[in-house]
């Protein structure tokens, strides 16, 4: 049963939209993150020191220490866990976008993968 034409600029309009979210997707992705090793080693010694400090407070039957030891042993997990890494592009990536842009028009991603689908629909070898 064919589409009525409203249903195929429906379908026309969140393909668009699919395509364009994917694009934000793999630009986000472009750049490598580079982990900041000191933020991991001092959350790691935070929330090895809360643990035992829990630990203590546990053993000592002291609600306090132990509430204080699991919050330096939540904020170590964080410390380690949220501290972003520096974002570095590779300039091999760059260099290659770069010439791309200036010799032809560029193709998303997907707008490619649609085109090599159509050929091997057709029965052309890609």
């Amino acid at each position: 049963m064919p589409l009525s034409e409203h249903e195929q600029r429906l379908l026309d309009e969140m393909e668009r939209n699919l395509y364009q979210g994917e694009a934000d997707v793999l630009t986000a992705l472009g750049a490598k993150r580079v982990p900041h090793y000191r933020a991991i080693a001092v959350g790691v010694i935070l929330a090895v020191v809360g643990l035992i400090t829990m630990l203590v407070g546990v053993y000592q039957d002291l609600t306090v220490v132990g509430i204080l030891g699991f919050a330096v042993v939540f904020t170590g997990v964080m410390v380690a866990v949220a501290v972003p890494g520096r974002a570095t592009s590779s300039p091999k990536s760059s260099a290659s976008s770069s010439s791309r842009s200036s010799s032809a028009p560029s193709t998303s991603f997907m707008d490619r993968l649609n085109d090599r689908w159509e050929r091997r629909q057709r029965g052309e070898n890609p």
